[in-house]
């Protein structure tokens, strides 16, 4: 059977192209599909050698780096893939890849990451963000793209014959939105790249892309107000700059590190803080991996991948004041590292394969009789 593979974009080593990467070593013969790419990306995620065909944003000014300026062109070009010879795609979508055309004589699943965050969920948070928001004629523009994106992205959710969700959070979001029914598989996650550590220095750890979004900021506001205790911040992004202003002696802001200098620190925290509201959270079973307990957002995701009082706690505002709270919470529990591990081992790349490839067999051996992929 012939395979085609579609992903957003290429662009970044985010949770979603570390899924798809998975998916592509799942089917190594298959042809990836996806509206833009480099070639750094490819190598961290080990797909250089692909079939690799991009859209025609690819070859736009600033296609590879500055490609979100081209979401009103989204829809077409993830659409302008002729597809016909495939017998199964799937796709890895949190924005137009589930919107590929195909027809009756073929199966398209898709794993789902979220319906388009910014069109749905994220709607008006992204706007108040905007640096256009003194601009009215150019807001307009913007809300009148995400408007038909909206549209385009319930339409488009027809064309997928089934869905899979990245956890039950996902899973409700794409009932709500398209009114479909998913099965979560959760993401894979490489746990074997973590070492079960029981020895704990005395700091408090995040890792993150610097975005609005990941609430960093309060993180480190929480920890203004807490003098007598370490804070250490690995990431980079826009918002690095106003945390550099928040920071106090007792916080430290790194910036981007390479992998085995935030292993290192995410093994020896004495806890791992995390404040947004994730549709998963990867990076929160990373952490525990290292037998790091999580102090969490209780919201989306994490509601997931922590067990309060076994493996983490729980917060339930964004705000300073409740992460304050919480760390003083924490600090009067103890933790098992060894259930801690175990509890990450349930979300292994191993079994992520295992179930992805289940699936995927069931629904091929439904349609066409036989699993030979």
């Amino acid at each position: 059977m012939k395979i085609a593979l579609i992903h957003d974009w290429l662009t970044e080593y985010g949770g979603g192209e570390k899924v798809f990467a998975v998916i592509c070593s799942l089917y190594p013969d298959a042809d990836v599909f996806t509206l833009t790419y480099n070639v750094k990306s490819l190598r961290k995620l080990k797909i250089e050698n692909k079939n690799i065909t991009p859209s025609f944003i690819q070859s736009l000014p600033f296609g590879k780096t500055k490609y979100r300026y081209y979401l009103p062109f989204f829809t077409k070009a993830i659409e302008s893939f002729d597809l016909t010879k495939y017998d199964l795609i799937i796709s890895s979508s949190s924005c137009v890849a589930k919107g590929v055309l195909t027809h009756i004589n073929q199966i398209h699943i898709c794993y789902c990451h979220s319906p388009v965050r910014y069109a749905w969920d994220l709607y008006f948070q992204y706007l108040n963000l905007s640096v256009y928001n003194k601009f009215k004629p150019l807001m307009l523009y913007i809300k009148h793209v995400l408007h038909k994106l909206r549209l385009w992205d319930v339409i488009s959710s027809n064309r997928v014959d089934y869905f899979i969700c990245n956890s039950n959070y996902i899973q409700k979001r794409i009932w709500k939105v398209y009114r479909r029914v998913s099965q979560t598989i959760y993401p894979p996650i490489s746990t074997h790249e973590f070492t079960c550590v029981s020895s704990k220095d005395d700091y408090y750890f995040v890792c993150s892309r610097l975005v609005s979004y990941k609430k960093i900021d309060l993180i480190v506001k929480a920890f203004r107000e807490m003098s007598d205790k370490k804070l250490i911040v690995i990431g980079n992004g826009p918002e690095k700059k106003t945390l550099l202003k928040l920071k106090t002696s007792n916080i430290e802001i790194l910036g981007f590190q390479p992998f085995h200098i935030l292993k290192a620190y995410m093994e020896k925290a004495k806890a791992f803080v995390f404040a947004a509201d994730e549709d998963f959270g990867m990076v929160c079973i990373e952490a525990q991996a290292c037998g790091t307990p999580v102090i969490a957002f209780g919201k989306g995701g994490s509601l997931e991948t922590v067990k309060e009082n076994l493996t983490g706690v729980f917060f339930y505002q964004q705000t300073a004041e409740a992460i304050i709270e919480s760390v003083h919470k924490f600090e009067t529990l103890k933790f098992d590292y060894n259930i801690i591990c175990k509890h990450a081992e349930q979300f292994s790349e191993e079994r992520f394969k295992r179930e992805f490839k289940d699936f995927i067999e069931g629904k091929v051996k439904k349609k066409y009789g036989t699993t030979t992929l």
